[in-house]
């Protein structure tokens, strides 16, 4: 007897080499393996950074060597409406959003998924480095076996549902076996950069992109003493830990240290900066999230290990509070239906409100929620108005 036909999967094709070996992987493994391309930006889809048109191009030639159908979606009412309207809502209340984490909840695992089951597919694939388990209890998140490509921080708010529709061919392969796999089968795209900008809408000068969306309002620039430096353009241009772009070239006091946003004033529209990269105001013993989504649909216990659902310990719990940021060890605590918090060991840098906070137990990853606010380890020879303010 001839073995039964896999089931239909729809994978995003992007154009990119990650995406295209998930299809060829899927097609060498008996799925019946449908494209499907995704344009989401068309403000200035004719520029220099957003290169979906040449992006199309690969997809269908990918398509075509690896022989699959492919076809087209236009989300960008979508990706407007659900991502990028909050987008600019958090960086105007002066925060630093995560627009990734936004597109793959409500695009890619959302208004994707649900185009790719009325094309009658019974599960959907991407070319992310993260993985899928199927438990007793249900389904786990688990990193890419790629570290330095691991993408489970960006997916971290995918639930029950969707986690059982969906397929991540690459998540156990390095980058290198991936474009050495797309060099063998002959993919023009083996070699192609990886794409490191806003999620669908590119690599832009990001100042400069802001500003056709969002007013500057110029405000008074100061150090943790509250001497005056100068002036900035706007809050919303500046996040925490920036270094670049700040416009204070040299040293003030001859001591050489660069200078870093530090703290947003947004009552008084003030930008503090503080000169050295382990300054005080820069580091975070503790933070609040809300906004929470756990992967297991119910939050993990309080503390620093983590309990399945049938109370076996899985490890220790560890956080992310941004993507290249090492993993630190945490306690969970103060966790209710507002948000919940996270005690670290090690003093965090940089900790961003509008960026997420993603918990893990060893390999699995929990879930998390977005910042809202950290407690800094504030300097004693700060004057004590500028520590109220």
């Amino acid at each position: 007897m001839l073995p039964s036909p896999k089931p239909r999967v729809v994978v995003g094709l992007s154009g990119g080499v990650d995406s295209s070996v998930s299809a060829w992987l899927l097609k060498q493994q008996g799925y019946d393996v449908v494209g499907l391309f995704m344009k989401n930006w068309e403000d200035d889809d004719d520029s220099e950074y957003c290169a979906s048109r040449q992006d199309w191009l690969d997809a269908v030639s990918v398509a075509d060597r690896i022989g699959i159908d492919i076809e087209a979606v236009n989300f960008a009412a979508e990706y407007k409406d659900r991502v990028f309207a909050e987008f600019l809502r958090e960086y105007a209340a002066g925060r630093t959003p995560n627009p990734d984490v936004l597109c793959n909840a409500e695009i890619k695992f959302k208004a994707f998924l649900d185009h790719a089951m009325r094309l009658g597919a019974e599960k959907i694939a991407t070319g992310h480095y993260a993985r899928v388990r199927e438990t007793a209890p249900g389904f786990e998140l688990l990193r890419g076996l790629d570290a330095s490509k691991d993408q489970s921080y960006f997916l971290h708010r995918l639930n029950q549902s969707q986690l059982s529709k969906t397929l991540f061919p690459v998540g156990a392969l390095h980058k290198t076996e991936v474009r050495r796999i797309a060099a063998e089968i002959g993919l023009h795209n083996a070699r192609k950069k990886d794409s490191t900008g806003i999620c669908f809408i590119g690599e832009r000068p990001f100042r400069e992109f802001l500003n056709r969306y969002l007013p500057t309002r110029p405000g008074p620039m100061k150090t943790p003493d509250g001497r005056l430096l100068g002036e900035h353009v706007g809050l919303a241009f500046y996040t925490l830990g920036q270094r670049k772009g700040i416009g204070l070239g040299g040293s003030k006091d001859g001591s050489g240290e660069p200078w870093f946003v530090a703290r947003k004033d947004m009552a008084s529209n003030t930008l503090y900066v503080a000169q050295g990269h382990d300054h005080p105001w820069l580091l975070s013993h503790s933070l609040r999230a809300s906004d929470m989504s756990w992967v297991a649909g119910v939050a993990p216990s309080a503390g620093t290990v983590h309990e399945d659902m049938q109370g076996r310990s899985r490890g220790a719990l560890s956080a992310k509070t941004r993507y290249r940021q090492a993993d630190s060890a945490c306690r969970i605590g103060e966790l209710d239906d507002g948000g919940f918090s996270l005690a670290f060991d090690t003093p965090q840098w940089a900790a961003t409100p509008g960026q997420s906070a993603v918990v893990y137990a060893g390999e699995v990853c929990l879930g998390g929620g977005v910042i809202t606010k950290t407690d800094r380890l504030v300097a004693e020879a700060m004057t004590p108005a500028i520590a109220r303010a």
